[in-house]
């Protein structure tokens, strides 16, 4: 037999595999918000897993969403409505006046303080996996609408219950425009104490103290008129609080209340506008050390 000689196999050319390197960002970078959308899906699942979170374990559940801030329509009504005398000269009964005021308020202070503490809360995920962390205080923000669609409901109930059906206006279409403001206020200083709150844990203890001490620089409890009339030279703090325009606007396009000073309401905004763009450029910036920081 032949000698038979295997065949001589070729060399085969050598595939380096691809490689997908992460740099962290250098100096002020471009917001890249197209971002987002890719991760649209995440931000969606994010804001799931906090109302999940929220309600679990607890004897109510979303009832707390209607409880809170009823129980503190009640509050309001006796300690400032009956015993401050709050409810002179309006023409509203003070339980709507009052609740008005706590829709959008409930909804900015939650977004703001969940924002705040978000990036600390989630910890675990930044530290792990990448994604766009601009979608943890997002999901923060956004899983307060869904409370405030709740709330919104026991607004209408109410305002059958005292007929005041009646007292709303064609404004009311602007309600969007002034849960915008609220959502860009509370977006615009959660990002910064997002941030902040990396570095300085301190900014977490803070946070209960600025919400409360917010509550009482906003119209909420009492009108703005009498304020203004009883501390002129304080007029200038409620024109540059976004939340006064947001809360004015509710009572005019729901109770036909004053119509807000839209000259100063314009300031507000800008101001709340600003807020937000300096504070989602400095997240950027912010955001290649939060993986070392947290």
């Amino acid at each position: 037999m032949g000698n038979l000689q295997s065949p001589i196999p070729q060399s085969l050319p050598v595939v380096e595999p691809a490689v997908l390197i992460l740099r962290p960002s250098r100096g002020w970078t471009a917001l890249n918000l197209g971002e987002l959308w890719r991760f649209r899906e995440l931000i969606w699942f994010l804001t799931w897993r906090d109302l999940k979170v929220r309600y679990k374990q607890t004897l109510l559940g979303a009832s707390w969403a209607i409880l809170q801030p009823v129980l503190s329509m009640v509050v309001f009504t006796l300690i400032f409505g009956n015993l401050g005398r709050m409810d002179e000269g309006l023409d509203v009964p003070y339980p709507i006046f009052s609740y008005t005021a706590l829709l959008p308020w409930g909804l900015f202070s939650k977004a703001l303080t969940d924002a705040g503490r978000s990036l600390v809360m989630n910890r675990n995920m930044i530290t792990k996996i990448y994604f766009p962390r601009l979608a943890i205080p997002l999901a923060s923000v956004f899983s307060g609408l869904v409370d405030f669609a709740i709330q919104f409901g026991v607004l209408i109930v109410l305002m059958f219950y005292y007929q005041t059906t009646g007292m709303v206006t064609s404004a009311v279409w602007t309600l969007p425009l002034f849960l915008l403001l609220a959502l860009v206020t509370a977006l615009g200083i959660g990002l910064w104490l997002s941030a902040l709150n990396v570095i300085y844990r301190d900014i977490g203890y803070t946070l209960p103290f600025l919400t409360q001490l917010w509550f009482f620089v906003t119209p909420i409890v009492f009108p703005l008129s009498k304020a203004v009339e009883r501390y002129p030279d304080w007029e200038w703090l409620f024109a540059i609080n976004p939340m006064t325009g947001v809360v004015e606007g509710f009572r005019w396009a729901l109770l036909g209340m004053d119509r807000p000073d839209f000259g100063l309401m314009a300031v507000s905004s800008g101001i709340a506008v600003l807020i937000m763009v300096s504070g989602l450029f400095y997240f950027r910036r912010m955001e290649r050390t939060f993986a070392d920081t947290v």
